[in-house]
């Protein structure tokens, strides 16, 4: 009797495994068929937050589900990956994250996330340049007005960034180590906010992302003295890159990428790889992006993977040698 009842029990617990995987196969199959959650790690109306309720329309469009955008800000974007690491690996929450909390960040501070182990890295969604502007009333006309300025007069010249640790913070700190200045920094909780002081008058200058200052430069509240592509950008045509100034070393993009929890399912991941190859390509996504100042696109996960490993040597790289570290 007792074997009877052993036996019985092991089949019980086969069972219940088998029909567990084929519960989890059906709603892999099934994926989405409920709301799916889009976390940004930047307040709203900055870039990252446009961008990805673009994207999100678009994905629930394709899918035939809602997506939700929610906002988890704070510590430079860290808070909103931290929190997508602690998530159900199910595909049910993502989030679009740029080079910030995804590259920079773990470089600089100690954080309760892992970008490998706790991360799959699905797909690279867009580039865009980084450009330094002053108000227009500024008596700044070129790069090389703010240089002289401030060799005259070290520690009077301030720059705004969107956070330590930012692209923006770090495209100044190339700027500063290749000319020596001593420039004063004052970070701001997001791009927005940081432009906004910029155009008060209240800030010199700031290397910020396209879209913050691109209605403004057109509106000419804002001037543009360079950008940090390699060539010139498309979205500023007429404004030279770092290097025609004369500071080669200064090439930086930034960029965007989707990011699942570790652990989601394959069958998963793929179908946010088919939604997302089909989303950039779209017309109206790219004329949207471009209207942000970005340029769509989609990698595979070995492209977007390899793209990261490079962008974390170049900035490991960076920070390292000009003894860069989280500040304010």
């Amino acid at each position: 009797m007792n074997y009877f009842l052993l036996f019985l029990k092991c089949a019980l617990v086969v069972c219940w495994t088998q029909l567990t995987a084929l519960n989890a196969l059906a709603q892999n199959t099934n994926f989405p068929n409920k709301p799916v959650h889009l976390i940004v790690t930047y307040p709203p109306g900055g870039s990252s937050d446009l961008l990805a309720r673009i994207v999100g329309k678009k994905m629930g469009e394709f899918w035939n589900q809602t997506v939700i955008v929610e906002n988890k800000t704070g510590a430079a974007g860290s808070i909103g990956m931290e929190y997508i690491a602690h998530q159900a690996p199910d595909g049910y929450s993502y989030v679009i994250a740029n080079m910030g909390p995804a590259v920079v960040n773990p470089l600089l501070s100690k954080l309760n996330y892992n970008m490998d182990k706790d991360f799959i890295a699905v797909s690279l969604i867009c580039t865009g340049p980084n450009v330094l502007v002053v108000p227009s009333s500024s008596p700044f006309k070129s790069v090389d007005d703010i240089v002289n300025t401030a060799r005259n007069k070290p520690d009077e010249v301030n720059f705004a960034t969107s956070g330590s640790g930012s692209m923006s913070h770090l495209s100044t700190e190339m700027m500063i180590r290749q000319t020596h200045l001593k420039l004063t920094h004052v970070p701001y909780k997001g791009g927005v906010l940081a432009v906004n002081d910029v155009l008060a008058g209240h800030i010199h200058f700031i290397i910020s992302d396209a879209l913050p200052v691109m209605q403004f430069v057109k509106a000419n509240q804002l001037r543009a003295l360079a950008v940090t592509s390699a060539t010139r950008s498309a979205f500023f045509p007429n404004v030279p890159t770092f290097a025609e100034t004369g500071m080669p070393g200064i090439v930086a993009l930034n960029w965007w990428g989707v990011y699942l929890p570790a652990n989601t399912p394959k069958a998963v991941v793929e179908k946010y790889q088919t939604a997302l190859a089909k989303v950039m390509a779209d017309p109206e996504t790219k004329s949207q992006f471009a209207s942000l100042g970005v340029d769509a696109t989609y990698t595979t996960q070995v492209e977007f993977q390899s793209f990261i490993q490079n962008e974390q040597s170049n900035y490991a790289k960076l920070i390292k040698d000009n003894n860069i570290h989280t500040v304010e």
